[in-house]
């Protein structure tokens, strides 16, 4: 009796509905032919539907279609149009990761100069674990005027920068369309900060307009490497003496995906990646996971030299994240030993972005950004190397108040990835690894990437970094200070409870000069330096 009624449940009533309907329209049409021309077309739509139950009941895949054919098709559909619905209709201004929409819309309104004030009060709750809060004068100084900028580049740079403290993050042309990298490099421009080219290699893109290029070389030395995947110096240093490029970077690991490396099928390496990368077209484009250029903390800190030898004279420098403590106080012996040091080191964190990364990796991998600079900037003055090592800091940073926080533990500059994508019209749909990227700021669909319109994003780019810059004076003004360098741990505070307040001086509390030399006893650093060797990677003892 059950299996003579289940076409009736609800599980199997809309396809039962569908090949009833679908069988009366055809017996009408069979009787009356005058009539047949009318019901023509919703005798395909129900018999296209049955025939779509019927696949469902007999495929393998997908249980709930089995359970529940044709009805379960609406599953996935709402599944698929679930992150636009919370998007637009359900997340608040403080929701939405991982950038909320109220930090979306402030790059967005900086970046086509409109008001970007906000009324009536914060929608912060002030009160709850984690809050941070800037501290105030009531002296507050006049607004500086000037573009906050910083020298990089040490004793043995002969061709120091001349940076904003605000810059382009690494992003490859691949990961971003022509336009983007276009729009990002011409605004870059403009408005005299640097773009990072991440490790795709110098592109024509970034070429074309003229823009200041930090240029990234990773694991694949893409631009500067033999056909075996080794690096190639020859190459290097003709690639990186061009005045447009002024400073080289090595990338040691990346935020959201440390330790994990990358591969470019064979059939997406089109014939101008393969010559801007300087892969064979045909084959794999692979990025290790680890360096084949050097192996110890030592070789690292002469193959920093060396690209800065073969680029004339530039700053050079490594970014990663931390993750061992141990790995980078060995690198820090290794400066000490070798006498080398890096002219700047961009620390990312572990909330950085990228365009496709296991979520493990994303989620539970490396130091994230602040714990990393301050740590990165205390074992420095720890060997009594800060005055000469510029610090970047890399990982989530959209606002002024985000820099200036990272300032205060120990950066000298930041840069930024994902604020300058929404800068570009980036709406955070989150489908930059599937090429479908709806305003082309991340496809390398050429139909897709030509709704991004070069000189109004120009303008974009440039008004974003210029207004950020902006809200950043007003910030240092109304804290009584006048430049970025003089921000300081105690400058902020973080609430630990809804009765207790920390200070940052507190949070993050800071090394003396030379006191991992001297033998320190902090116990962040204690054991981390004892088990650092200037010779390898793993850990002493």
């Amino acid at each position: 009796m059950d299996t003579i009624l289940l076409p009736f449940s609800p599980r199997f009533i809309v396809m039962t509905i569908c090949a009833v309907v679908t069988a009366l329209l055809l017996l009408v049409g069979i009787f009356d032919h005058k009539v047949f021309k009318i019901v023509v077309i919703p005798l395909a739509i129900f018999g296209a539907l049955t025939l779509l139950g019927i696949r469902d009941l007999t495929q393998k895949n997908h249980a709930v279609l089995r359970n529940y054919p044709i009805s379960a098709h609406m599953r996935f559909l709402l599944e698929e149009i679930r992150p636009e619905m919370r998007q637009y209709f359900f997340e608040s201004e403080k929701d939405g990761m991982p950038f909320s929409r109220d930090t979306r819309a402030l790059v967005y309104q900086r970046a086509k100069m409109v008001l970007d004030k906000r009324p009536f009060g914060t929608q912060e709750d002030v009160y709850r674990e984690g809050y941070e809060w800037m501290h105030h004068s009531v002296a507050p100084k006049p607004r500086a005027e000037e573009k906050f900028r910083i020298t990089i580049g040490g004793p043995d740079c002969t061709k120091p920068y001349s940076a904003s403290v605000f810059n382009i993050s690494a992003m490859s042309f691949g990961a971003l369309s022509p336009n983007a990298v276009r729009a990002l490099n011409a605004g870059a421009r403009k408005g005299g900060f640097a773009h990072d080219t991440g490790e795709g290699g110098v592109s024509p893109y970034h070429r074309e307009m003229g823009g200041d290029i930090i240029w990234e070389i990773g694991s694949g030395y893409f631009g500067c490497r033999n056909r075996d995947g080794t690096f190639n110096p020859d190459l290097f240093a003709s690639v990186a003496g061009d005045d447009q490029i002024k400073m080289v970077e090595l990338k040691i690991s990346q935020g959201a995906k440390p330790g994990h490396g990358g591969v470019l099928p064979a059939a997406k390496v089109s014939e101008e990646i393969s010559k801007i990368r300087g892969v064979p077209m045909g084959e794999d484009c692979i990025s290790p996971a680890y360096h084949r250029a050097f192996s110890t903390p030592l070789q690292m800190m002469e193959f920093v030299a060396q690209m800065r030898k073969l680029s004339g004279g530039k700053p050079a420098g490594f970014k990663m994240c931390i993750g061992h403590p141990w790995e980078f106080l060995a690198i820090c012996k290794a400066m000490k030993e070798s006498g080398l040091y890096p002219d700047f080191i961009v620390v990312d964190g572990n909330e950085g972005g990228t365009g496709a990364a296991p979520l493990e990796f994303m989620d539970h991998l490396g130091m994230p950004m602040r714990e990393g600079v301050n740590f990165v900037h205390n074992a420095l003055i720890g060997i009594g190397a800060r005055d000469r090592i510029k610090i970047g800091a890399a990982g989530k940073i959209a606002t002024a108040f985000d820099m200036a926080r990272a300032m205060a533990i120990g950066a000298d500059w930041c840069n930024s990835a994902r604020g300058f994508m929404f800068a570009l019209g980036c709406i955070q749909s989150l489908s930059c690894h599937t090429d479908r990227c709806p305003t082309g700021v991340t496809s390398q669909d050429p139909i897709r990437n030509r709704a991004l319109y070069v000189p109004g994003k120009i303008e974009r780019v440039y008004n974003y970094h210029h207004s950020t810059l902006h809200a950043l004076t007003e910030l240092l003004a109304a804290a009584g200070l006048e430049h970025t360098q003089d921000l300081r741990p105690i400058h902020f505070s973080q609430r630990s409870s809804t009765t207790e307040v920390s200070s940052f001086a507190e949070l993050y509390p800071a090394l003396r000069l030379g006191e991992l030399l001297e033998g320190t006893q902090d116990r962040r650093f204690r054991d981390a330096w004892a088990m650092a060797r200037a010779d390898s990677f793993q850990p002493a003892g």
